[in-house]
């Protein structure tokens, strides 16, 4: 026996070997014409934006390259100096203030007052 996807019970149905083998999603032959487009503006390619797009500036990728392979000994995320550090450190310390206060919530919880 064979077995085809029904669209109106969303099951699988008993059917027969002629139309198993012709999909019921599947039409032949391609479109006569392209569909229409559907954006709300026409896009615009990079050499007609023109002076729109000076805001990125310089490209600062090689400098911090550079200074990304430079052989130090910090790790990555401590390069660019007191910056990486304040924040490593602000990271750092909210992490294990967090972890203790669930610690000593998780103790509350477990050990209740006994008025």
């Amino acid at each position: 026996m064979y077995y085809k996807f029904s669209g109106f019970s969303q099951k699988l149905t008993g059917s027969g070997l002629a139309s198993v083998y012709s999909p019921q999603g599947l039409r032949p032959g391609v479109p006569a014409e392209a569909p229409a487009m559907v954006f709300a503006t026409p896009t615009k390619l990079v050499s007609e934006a023109g002076p729109a797009l000076e805001y990125l500036g310089a490209n600062r990728v090689p400098d911090l390259q550079r200074l990304f392979q430079i052989s130090d000994g910090a790790p990555v995320h401590l390069k660019r100096g007191v910056s990486d550090r304040l924040l490593y450190r602000t990271t750092m310390a909210l992490t294990v203030g967090g972890a203790l206060y669930c610690l000593v919530a998780l103790y509350i919880a477990a050990n209740p007052s006994k008025k």
